[in-house]
């Protein structure tokens, strides 16, 4: 009977340890898993912060080569189709660009001349000048 009772309170002292064990690894895995939650949110912070800088650079860049584009496209299109009006239409001169169509049409294709200059007078501009005269002061003739 004594072997029986020293097994009985072994075991019991081994369930208390095993008990006093589990307790311990479960608080050790609660801190843990708030500091794991700590740095999550401080890199969410950071890449939130870091996207935005790389959205805002990126908008920047795109509107230096959508100007610089839209230069070059204009210039050409004026060259080689200037009297159907399309480099007006690219730089959103739409009632320009329908008004050209049609001179060429009556004058029989002489009209396409000035979309001819207009493409040289695109080409040879700055980027910013072309930019700040077309695009933003949207000077629609010459």
């Amino acid at each position: 009977m004594s072997d029986e009772k020293n097994l009985s309170d072994d075991l019991n002292d081994m369930l208390g340890d095993a008990k006093e064990g589990a307790k311990k690894a479960s608080d050790k895995a609660g801190k843990f898993a708030e500091e794991a939650k700590e740095k999550a949110k401080e890199f969410a912070g950071e890449a939130k912060e870091t996207a935005s800088e790389f959205t805002d650079s990126a908008k920047e860049t795109f509107d230096n080569v959508t100007g610089e584009n839209k230069k070059v496209l204009a210039g050409v299109l004026g060259i080689l189709f200037g009297g159907l009006g399309i480099h007006k239409f690219v730089l959103g001169y739409n009632k320009e660009g329908i008004i050209l169509l049609i001179a060429t049409v009556v004058t029989c294709g002489i009209a396409s001349i000035i979309g001819f200059i207009e493409g040289i007078i695109y080409l040879t501009k700055s980027d910013e000048e072309f930019y700040n005269t077309y695009q933003v002061g949207k000077k629609p003739w010459f």
